[in-house]
């Protein structure tokens, strides 16, 4: 099947089996959501939930959050994974949007791009849900069930993304990206996954895919 066909069935499926796609980073504003985004690197959505309602409380924006100690932050998040850098990245990037934006989270992924921490995912994850640009974040879930579907040959997820972006059309991308995060969670776990019982897995896996499963 040729990929413009995997991918007009893989939308159609995901539209009915998620016709509802919550943003699942708890956020009040774009500032808290470019926080929590950059949280949820290598840690769940869930242990970020847990942990921003004190650090909010604290730091609800920009201003607030740049005069709170980096330390301070890291204690606050301690529980999620490389807490001391993204504390410090927390710290620094509110320092900047207070100094160049008034407080305010620039609506650009050049500006968001230049901000401590904050990477093309990250930008895009707010610029998607915080702004409503088209985009699509492609985090390592959303490159391996894109591989294993077919859909891209792309060895990182910059390379996913360009493909993704070709396969389907602009105005699906934001919601898109997190129906295939939901799927993922619920339909494709990373490893003793059963592809041939899979609503997408079952015909969309190639070969090769197929193989390396079965051989773990």
């Amino acid at each position: 099947m040729k990929r413009a066909d995997k991918a007009v069935r893989i939308m159609g499926i995901l539209n009915e089996l998620h016709p509802e796609t919550p943003i699942p980073l708890d956020h009040k504003s774009p500032f808290q959501l470019l926080v929590a985004v950059l949280m949820s690197a290598q840690t769940t959505d869930k242990k970020v939930n847990q942990v921003t309602p004190e650090l909010f409380r604290r730091g609800p924006d920009a201003h607030s959050m740049a005069i709170l100690d980096a330390e301070e932050i890291k204690v606050i998040i301690r529980e999620i994974g490389l807490a001391p850098t993204k504390a410090r990245n927390i710290k620094g990037l509110s320092v900047m949007l207070v100094d160049q934006y008034d407080g305010e989270v620039p609506t650009s992924f050049d500006g968001l791009e230049a901000l401590p921490g904050v990477g093309h995912k990250t930008a895009s994850v707010v610029m998607a849900q915080a702004f409503g640009v088209p985009a699509f974040p492609v985090d390592t879930h959303i490159h391996r069930l894109a591989t294993r579907w077919g859909l891209t040959n792309g060895k990182n997820v910059e390379q996913t993304e360009k493909d993704l972006k070709k396969l389907f059309p602009r105005d699906s991308w934001n919601q898109l990206h997190l129906q295939i995060i939901f799927f993922g969670r619920e339909q494709c776990p990373a490893r003793g996954h059963n592809l041939l019982d899979c609503p997408i897995c079952g015909w969309a896996a190639t070969k090769k895919k197929i193989q390396e499963e079965a051989r773990r």
